[in-house]
């Protein structure tokens, strides 16, 4: 069963490995320098994120380096913008009724 991006944004450590990648690539060992974690446990986190498509691998020698596909997280934000628009016309709303007293 393939995971999809939800499931990848689910969990904080994860959240946080994608900020770390947002920034640069990175191996699993310079991931994991940044967690209190044992090694396997953020790559676990890391093999979550790739089966969503989150972050795709990029082997150079021996070493992997991980990097984050942006098109995977456009999911999120076309989910997100219903809800964004909810909220803009509700503040407008409120604006409104402010406005009138």
């Amino acid at each position: 069963m393939r995971r999809d991006v939800f499931q990848a944004i689910a969990d904080p450590t994860r959240r946080a490995i994608l900020t770390l990648l947002v920034v640069q690539a990175m191996t699993p060992n310079a991931l994991a320098e940044h967690f209190e974690t044992t090694r396997q446990a953020v790559s676990k986190h890391i093999g979550i994120l790739t089966e969503c498509g989150v972050v795709s691998q990029k082997q150079t020698g021996r070493e992997i380096h991980y990097h984050v596909n942006p098109e995977k997280l456009k999911e999120i934000d076309i989910w997100l913008e219903r809800f964004r628009k909810m909220w803009e016309d509700r503040f407008d709303q409120l604006d409104n009724i402010l406005n009138n007293l």
